[in-house]
């Protein structure tokens, strides 16, 4: 009888292996994050007001479902869903904050703002609407107006830049667009476990805006779902090694 000659893995490989998976595992039970703090050029706008924030943290993964819009569904929204609508001038900054739990900042929690397994793209969108504080989300338009990925040079995600800045991230609203009512969908991608689809792990809320000001500039504009499609290869991607590029999905930035 022949035997078939096994080679023992390297001890690297099995660290690989062990580390690799684990980060899988760990980042699937604690990894998770909600968008609950705006600030207007600078200014605080108060803990979840104007948010549509769930009462809990968990992902949307399927790129078809319209939980992809506002998040809401699976995961319901924290009752009753805030009726502030926030002002804010065209061209002003605004900055997001992101955090474990709807608790908001805690040092003590190494996931807080987000696991740092949690490796991925940070993108914004507006879509402007009749009524801010209006129940159905299906059938708007979209169009992007931020968004940060990987900086090839380091390695480093946007993602991480959040983490650093202790969950906030800070961008312009465009100076042209129309004044009037909007809603930001404001969105992290997860690609910790992204090799296969459904995989990536999509983080998404939805603020309510006034913008005051501006143009009448009407950008181009995307449907969700519709926007990505699981096949994009912003969407399902290996991590697990050197990229020397990385495609953000969706549209291009709108700029003025």
């Amino acid at each position: 009888m022949r035997r078939t000659r096994q080679f023992p893995r390297s001890t690297m490989y099995n660290t690989f292996l062990t580390v690799y998976f684990s980060t899988i595992i760990l980042g699937f039970a604690r990894g998770h994050t909600i968008f609950q703090e705006v600030y207007v050029n600078g200014v605080d706008q108060g803990h979840i007001n104007g948010i549509r924030v769930p009462s809990y943290d968990g992902p949307i993964t399927d790129v078809t479902s319209n939980d992809l819009i506002c998040n809401g569904g699976i995961n319901p929204y924290v009752q009753p869903v805030s009726t502030v609508i926030i002002s804010v001038p065209a061209g002003a900054t605004v900055t997001t904050e992101w955090h474990h739990t709807l608790a908001g900042a805690d040092p003590s929690d190494s996931a807080d703002p987000i696991d740092a397994s949690h490796k991925g793209p940070i993108m914004t969108y507006l879509a402007k609407v009749s009524n801010a504080t209006q129940t159905s989300v299906t059938g708007l338009q979209w169009f992007k107006i931020y968004e940060d990925g990987l900086t090839a040079s380091s390695q480093q995600w946007a993602v991480d830049r959040l983490i650093a800045n202790k969950g906030k991230v800070t961008f312009t609203i465009p100076s042209c667009i129309e004044p009037g009512q909007y809603l930001m969908r404001h969105e992290i991608i997860a690609l910790h476990a992204a090799e296969s689809y459904p995989g990536a792990q999509f983080y998404m809320e939805c603020a309510q805006l006034q913008i005051t000001g501006g143009g009448s500039t009407s950008p181009a504009t995307v449907s969700f779902p519709g926007a990505y499609k699981g096949t994009d290869p912003g969407i399902t991607i290996n991590i697990y090694q050197t990229l020397s590029s990385y495609t953000i999905p969706g549209p291009s930035v709108f700029t003025c």
